[in-house]
C-alpha cells in the first residue's frame, strides 16, 4: 500500500467517557502506527455494524480498516446477552463476507470496575488493541493481495 491506510473509529457512545478514553487510546496507537483516522459515534454498540457498513458502501471516502469501539454493561435482563452476541456476530459478518478489516473493542464487563480496567489508557486500554488488531489485519489483506 503506497498510501497510509485510513481508519474509520466507530464509538458507541452509550457510556460516553468510556467509549471517549477507549477511542483516545485507538488514536494514540492508529498514530503511532503513522496512519490517518476518522471518527463517528452511533448510539450503541447494535448500531456500530449497520455504521461500518454504510461506510463500506458510501461513496465519499475510503477506510482501509475499521476499528468498533463501545461498552456494554451487565444488567439485570437478557439484554446484555443479545447485545453482546449480536454486535459482535455483525462485525463478524462484516469481515467475512465483505473483506473488512475490523478491530473489535466492544467491551462486555460485567460492571463499572471491570469496564475502566479495559478503558482507561494507563491499564489495559482495548480500544488500543482494537486498532492494532484493525491494523495487523489490513496488512494481512495486503499480503494476499485482498482489496
Amino acid at each position: 500500500m503506497a498510501r497510509k491506510p485510513h481508519i474509520l473509529i466507530v464509538e458507541a457512545k452509550f457510556y460516553a467517557d468510556l467509549a471517549d478514553e477507549l477511542a483516545a487510546g485507538a488514536i494514540e496507537a492508529i498514530e503511532a502506527a503513522d496512519c490517518t483516522w476518522d471518527r463517528y459515534d452511533v448510539p450503541g454498540a447494535l448500531e456500530i455494524p449497520a455504521a461500518i457498513k454504510f461506510a463500506h458502501a458510501g461513496t465519499k471516502t475510503h477506510f482501509d480498516g475499521y476499528v468498533a469501539l463501545g461498552c456494554v454493561i451487565r444488567g439485570e435482563t437478557t439484554h446484555y446477552d443479545y447485545v453482546c452476541g449480536e454486535s459482535a456476530r455483525g462485525l463478524m459478518d462484516l469481515a467475512l463476507r465483505d473483506n473488512l478489516a475490523v478491530g473489535n473493542g466492544i467491551l462486555t464487563v460485567e460492571d463499572w470496575d471491570q469496564a475502566w480496567a479495559r478503558a482507561k489508557r494507563d491499564q489495559k486500554n482495548k480500544g488500543a488493541g482494537a486498532a492494532e488488531a484493525a491494523l495487523a489485519m489490513i496488512g494481512l489483506k495486503e499480503s494476499f493481495g485482498v482489496e
